[in-house]
């Protein structure tokens, strides 16, 4: 079955061009039909592929399927690469696809864009399968370019309001600053290793270049601005909150199986090159630690149930770069993985709960919901008690892993093993915070719970993976470094388990019991600054729009009028006044056009005799 692998990426395609291609007028049940059954059926071969080659015991399989470019010695095939970390890649990108479109069917049934919105989706779903499956660096950054066509498409969705268009531009320009980087990374290890193929250059380059030398730092702090653009982490993460204005089921897709995923799949597969580059690999963990840190208090401070998610993804995947920083390969795979299942989950639930209350999102105007969405509440509380790494549920696993990993690193990974958990207490705190807000908050509107199959199967699917993907074994030994075991002290296991759980305490006694009067903490003195510092992404907004937005637009003011401009001015008016002319002798007076030929011809025929 794994001659089937190039079917999980090219049927999805196919659901697009059907789609695209009938112009939207399928009607909606055959549209939704296509674009979730798509995503279906990728995800069977997927699995029959996938079960082949744990069948038969390899350590990689390659798939050509023609050759894309041929140039002297060059040749770049459109081949395809399956070993334990892509397996993981295409299960999760197939599997929780899945289940976000057959909800998102329900979710945007009625709408004129029906079919337009799931050809967007089944052609991002295809990018990102070819960018995970990627035989080679041409090919990965293809699929890596096509993902971020598809979210600009995807999140100005609903493009007749101007603030959906800001947000789907925000996104592309920001990302677009992270591929440019990452462009350059990959032509330079080309250059310095002659070859495309990803697992050639990681060879070539672990042959040649000695650790720590000018050429391995250059490519991974290259390749890391591509990652940190993607997955939304520092100084590239203000996009992806604003990622918010497209529907609910982009927001699952973008945030939990997909799009943010992609940094760190990228520096997983090019760990080689970051194991050259010790300083670059370390910079990866502060930079997650210090996002996960900065978006768990920013998501402290929001008001719509979906930014404080967003947020929330924002920190996780912080979590997943420390773990590479700490050379927790495997561990950051095995998050990207469970967290896939609760933020899902998260996201949908949130969802029905906004269908539920007629579109509101603040999270100030939904309290008291336990008693009338009780479908909704029990799987929300599922989806928060595997965010926040519950004993028992899935973020548990992995998150213990990556605590672990750093605090049993003896290269700076104390200090991150700090700010982690630091961080998982932050998550406690804004998790049931935005828990007992909606659900325990003091009621102001009535809920209406919206069922549905279609609803409410894909959310039992991953509220069970939510519980139980933490017993899941990613099958990564061969593709990573042997990692030692870890064996963390009783009273560390204590701290790691117990501490964060005090968030979960002060966000009860604070917003349960209404112990402190949050709104007059916010609301006045440093409190008040603090709260909007926090709430404006510390700043980074307004830094963004001082040091680059004003000064270009200000140079662009000035500019207008420049020298090359007057040059197409200039053109453009000598034009209008030879136009004003030729009119001028559009009279209408047949006794003018008659005199006007006769001199013409007198004209030629002066000319033919002088010439």
């Amino acid at each position: 079955m794994l001659d089937l692998l190039w079917l999980v990426p090219v049927i999805p395609f196919i659901g697009f061009l059907i789609l695209t291609l009938t112009f939207g007028k399928l009607p909606q049940l055959a549209a939704g039909i296509v674009g979730a059954g798509s995503i279906g059926l990728s995800f069977v071969f997927a699995f029959l592929a996938g079960s082949s080659f744990l069948g038969a015991e390899i350590s990689s399989y390659s798939q050509t399927l023609w050759t894309w470019m041929s140039v002297g010695d060059l040749e770049v095939g459109f081949t395809l690469y399956l070993d334990g970390v892509s397996l993981v890649m295409m299960y999760v990108i197939t599997g929780i696809g899945f289940l976000i479109h057959v909800y998102a069917t329900g979710y945007m049934s009625g709408d004129p864009s029906f079919a337009r919105f799931f050809s967007y989706m089944n052609l991002f779903v295809s990018a990102m399968l070819i960018l995970v499956l990627a035989d080679n660096l041409a090919l990965l950054f293809m699929g890596w370019e096509g993902v971020g066509l598809c979210s600009y498409l995807l999140i100005g969705f609903w493009y007749k309001d101007p603030n959906n268009g800001y947000c789907a531009r925000k996104a592309f320009v920001m990302t677009r600053v992270g591929d440019a980087f990452m462009a350059i990374g990959l032509f330079t290890l080309f250059v310095s290793t002659g070859t495309l193929n990803i697992q050639e250059a990681m060879l070539e380059a672990e042959a040649q270049w000695v650790v720590g030398s000018g050429v391995a730092t250059a490519v991974t702090l290259l390749l890391l601005g591509g990652a940190v653009g993607k997955s939304a982490q520092l100084p590239l993460q203000t996009w992806l909150p604003d990622a918010m204005a497209g529907p609910t089921p982009i927001s699952a897709l973008i945030h939990a199986a997909t799009m943010v995923t992609a940094g760190v799949y990228l520096i997983a597969r090019t760990h080689v090159l970051y194991l050259l580059a010790p300083e670059v690999q370390y910079l990866v963990g502060v930079i997650g630690a210090i996002t996960l840190l900065m978006a768990g208090f920013t998501a402290l401070t929001q008001s719509d149930i979906k930014k404080v998610l967003a947020f929330s993804t924002v920190s996780q995947i912080g979590y997943m770069f420390l773990a590479l920083g700490v050379g927790a390969w495997s561990s950051a795979i095995f998050h990207l993985m469970t967290h896939a299942f609760f933020k899902a989950l998260l996201f949908l639930t949130a969802g029905s709960i906004i269908l539920a209350m007629h579109h509101e999102q603040d999270i100030f105007k939904m309290g008291g919901l336990r008693k009338d969405l009780r479908w909704s509440h029990a799987l929300f509380l599922i989806g928060t008690l595997g965010l926040v790494a519950f004993p028992g549920f899935s973020g548990f696993f992995s998150k213990e892993e990556i605590l672990a990993s750093a605090m049993e690193n003896h290269d700076g990974g104390y200090i991150l093993y700090l700010a982690g958990l630091l961080g998982a207490v932050m998550t406690y705190l804004y998790s049931f915070r935005l828990y007992f807000l909606v659900f325990y908050g003091k009621k102001t509107h009535d809920g209406h719970e919206v069922m549905g199959l279609h609803l409410q199967g894909p959310l039992v699917l991953l509220a069970i993976g939510a519980v139980f993907a933490g017993f899941i074994h990613i099958p990564v030994e061969g593709v990573f470094p042997e990692m030692e075991e870890h064996h963390p002290s009783v009273m560390a296991q204590a701290a790691m388990i117990l501490l964060p759980m005090l968030g979960g305490l002060l966000a009860w006694w604070v917003f349960v019991k209404g112990k402190v009067d949050t709104e007059k903490l916010a609301g006045q003195g440093f409190g008040a600054k603090l709260h909007r510092f926090w709430f404006t992404q510390w700043g980074m907004d307004w830094l963004y729009d001082k040091i680059i937005v004003t000064p270009y637009t200000w140079l662009a003011e000035v500019n207008k009028n420049d020298f090359i401009d007057s040059i197409y001015n200039g053109s453009a008016r000598a034009v209008r006044f030879c136009h004003e002319v030729m009119s001028e002798t559009q009279t209408g007076q047949l006794r003018w056009y008659a005199i006007s030929i006769a001199y013409g011809l007198l004209l030629l025929v002066v000319l033919g005799v002088l010439l």
